[in-house]
């Protein structure tokens, strides 16, 4: 009976005549006839929710696939070229690069197929179906189970509706729950592992402004990248081979050439990461005073020490650029969202709807029964968890994703459970072995000793400093008496022994590995140190309360449905497909300012700082500007560079085509802005913005900047048909 009434609950929310802004939410493909068509039409849409999504023939979805399960492309070609950004394949390039042939600085065009580099490792997943799975879940889900046992349970529920759902096909699914477990979704994917650069543009076009100009309006960069999708010469997906040919799309995206004016409509397909809608006021206190500033005094720490060792050696800027990039981007990312949350006041509001909840909740004695206590359980888990929040922090950001013989050592426990298994077998151990002799020449491609003694020394004297005693390591004990606290004495002694930090002493070790050996290993030591302490005192806190936390959610958001039965609810990103709608914007970041909707080249020369590497543009792009060399791509004299749009999207989208009202892509989704960076968890429709890189600077690069032509005649341009005529030539 609960589940029949849920499910009504559900339907009320998703098909409720009430809209929300239409700049505001991430919509699931599948519900977008009953959702959203009539209110996107009415916004200029022109296409029908059939042209958008439909399991039966070609539509907008088949262009769009998840690329390495972090960003977003898109296809634009009939023979498999694919579009995203810069960023998303940096450390694609950054891999294919060599201090004599560095692609990350000088760029890459491929001029024939055969010029094309493999991007090793590299994949991107096509969305075939999703399917509402939730009757089955729950069918199958015990409703008293609790905590972790439920989740176990789930985890079961998944692995079998996954495999009914795939089954003789080459097929690869997953379930994810919707509205904090309150519905479950099946997505079916097709998974393509061959996929080749074709073209990238030089950092300094494709970084450009770099951390300076990072999360902010006005911008001028440059922000993509070009692949190709290989497939076996049956159509079907196949590992890299030279007989692979160009996958044949369901679909692919038309460029248009006629560019935007302010209103315009646009859509944005891709697979968002992660938001937190509808987070409570006692998560957003815990991000602003807890988690948020510890990252950013680890990232800062690390981004330091990184930096110099980039600075002083090409060949190290290379080998970190891309953990570089990683790290600074949601380093500026929670500064950001910090001061966004304490700006808008969004602990406030989230209090005051609180408030309202438990009005509601108390005004009826059923709903007191369920809901009436759960303001104040969320209140109480909050304050035991606070005193966890650094421990578990400092792990993952200064230990598990720190020094990074820290990560070669998680590697080998598997490994070493082995070793310590007297009934293990020796063909066991030694596949085990040689599995991690096989990921030493890609660990140690991107690794330099001094960088890695400067991050081991500064993170863990910081760990020993910031996080109470009571959840110290044995280690930090350790360095306090034998070494009277001097961590850069103690980390001196590890490096020079330990096997972690050497490729050489770590395919000795491989090849006849020892339990005796890997337990006496100083790094080792280490990383086991810390490794216990947190298992036997964090994570196992953590599980339970995420595991508590994942009940009282469920129950917080099934109650927000009941008590506001009108009101159109859209899911929190969680890495699917969705679409967002809206228009190109301009907007006023404060009293007496205002942004307009686009720049120009204008503003290129303007920031041109050849002092500055963030900043220094390269000669030929300079030359083509004041010449005002732009072909057909300019716009009243002008080039345009990026405009920005009032549509939804958060990490995870980067990448996405933005698409005009006739499904044509526009430009290439890169950003968010800085005054909206509390959007993850609170939409501001005055202030949000998503920046986009105009196609018409792309298709200028190209062309004009890198003469591949042969690119240029592979895309399918719409629009004005004198300008058309003129392009690539």
């Amino acid at each position: 009976m609960k589940n029949r009434i849920l499910s009504l609950i559900l339907i009320i929310s998703f098909f409720s005549p009430i809209a929300v802004k239409a700049d505001e939410g991430m919509w699931l493909p599948m519900l977008i006839n009953r959702l959203n068509a009539n209110d996107m039409q009415k916004a200029g849409c022109k296409l029908t929710a059939d042209e958008i999504y439909n399991i039966n023939k070609a539509s907008l979805k088949d262009a769009i696939v998840s690329f390495g399960g972090i960003c977003t492309g898109e296809l634009i070609s009939d023979q498999g070229l694919l579009l995203t950004n810069h960023h998303c394949g940096y450390d694609a390039i950054r891999a294919a690069s060599s201090v004599e042939n560095d692609h990350l600085t000088n760029g890459f065009w491929a001029f024939s197929k055969d010029q094309e580099i493999p991007a090793e490792g590299l994949y991107v997943k096509f969305l075939i179906r999703m399917e509402d799975v939730t009757d089955k879940v729950t069918e199958l889900l015990p409703t008293d189970l609790q905590g972790l046992a439920r989740t176990a349970k789930l985890t079961e529920i998944y692995s079998s509706i996954k495999a009914d759902a795939v089954k003789e096909t080459h097929y690869n699914a997953e379930v994810k729950s919707l509205f904090a477990g309150n519905a479950y979704y099946l997505f079916v994917y097709e998974t393509y592992n061959d996929v080749r650069i074709v073209g990238t543009p030089p950092e300094s076009i494709g970084k450009f402004g770099g951390d300076t100009d990072n999360w902010m309006w006005p911008r001028h960069t440059g922000d993509f990248a070009m692949f190709r999708v290989y497939s076996g010469v049956d159509g079907k997906p196949a590992n890299y081979s030279k007989d692979n040919v160009p996958m044949k799309p369901k679909h692919f995206l038309p460029i248009s050439v006629n560019g935007v004016k302010k209103n315009d409509f646009t859509m944005i397909l891709g697979y968002p990461g992660r938001t937190d809608r509808y987070l409570t006021s006692f998560g957003v206190e815990a991000a602003i005073l807890n988690y948020n500033p510890t990252v950013v005094n680890i990232r800062d720490i690390k981004l330091g020490i990184i930096k110099v060792g980039m600075d002083k050696d090409h060949a190290v800027h290379l080998q970190y650029a891309s953990k570089y990039s990683e790290t600074s981007n949601y380093w500026k990312y929670y500064i950001g969202q910090t001061k966004g949350l304490q700006r808008l006041k969004v602990a406030d509001s989230k209090r005051a709807e609180e408030e309202s909840f438990n009005t509601w909740a108390n005004a009826d004695e059923s709903r007191k029964a369920e809901y009436g206590s759960l303001i104040n359980d969320f209140k109480d888990l909050y304050a035991s968890y606070s005193k966890y929040i650094k421990p578990r922090t400092y792990f993952s950001e200064a230990v598990f994703q720190g020094a990074d013989i820290f990560s070669l050592a998680y590697k080998m426990q598997g490994l070493e459970k082995l070793l310590s298994d007297k009934n293990a077998k020796p063909e066991a151990i030694k596949a085990a072995a040689e599995s991690l002799k096989n990921s030493l020449e890609l660990h140690f491609s991107e690794y330099n000793v001094t960088v890695d003694k400067n991050l081991f020394s500064a993170l863990l004297k910081m760990n020993a400093k910031d996080v109470d005693k009571e959840l110290h390591p044995k280690i930090f004990e350790e360095v306090n008496s034998k070494y009277k606290g001097n961590w850069d004495t103690y980390t001196e002694k590890v490096y020079a022994s330990t096997m972690l930090s050497s490729k050489n002493k770590m395919e000795a070790f491989l090849t006849n590995p020892s339990l005796k050996a890997l337990h006496s290993d100083p790094g080792y030591k280490a990383w086991t140190s810390i490794y216990d302490m947190y298992t036997s005192k964090v994570r196992v806190y953590t599980r339970e309360f995420d595991a508590k936390l994942a009940t009282l959610n469920m129950k917080w958001q099934k109650g927000l449905m009941e008590m506001q039965p009108t009101r159109k609810f859209y899911p929190d990103a969680n890495s699917t497909m969705r679409f967002t709608y809206g228009s190109v914007q301009d907007y006023s970041p404060a009293d007496a300012a205002y942004y307009n909707f686009i720049t120009t080249a204008d503003g290129l020369l303007e920031k041109d700082d050849q002092t500055n590497p963030d900043f220094a543009l390269p000669a030929k792009l300079k030359e083509l500007i004041r010449k005002k060399d732009f072909g057909p791509y300019a716009e009243n004299g002008n080039l345009p560079i990026c405009f920005i749009t009032n549509n939804d999207i958060t990490g995870g989208n980067s990448g996405s085509p933005v698409i005009n009202a006739n499904g044509e892509l526009i430009g290439l989704a890169f950003d968010g802005n800085w005054e909206a960076m509390s959007g993850d968890i609170a939409f501001d429709k005055e202030l949000k913005r998503t920046i986009c890189m105009d196609a018409r600077y792309i298709l200028f690069i190209v062309d004009k900047y890198a003469g591949a032509k042969n690119i240029i005649q592979e895309l399918k341009l719409v629009g004005d048909k004198e300008t058309i005529m003129n392009i690539g030539k």
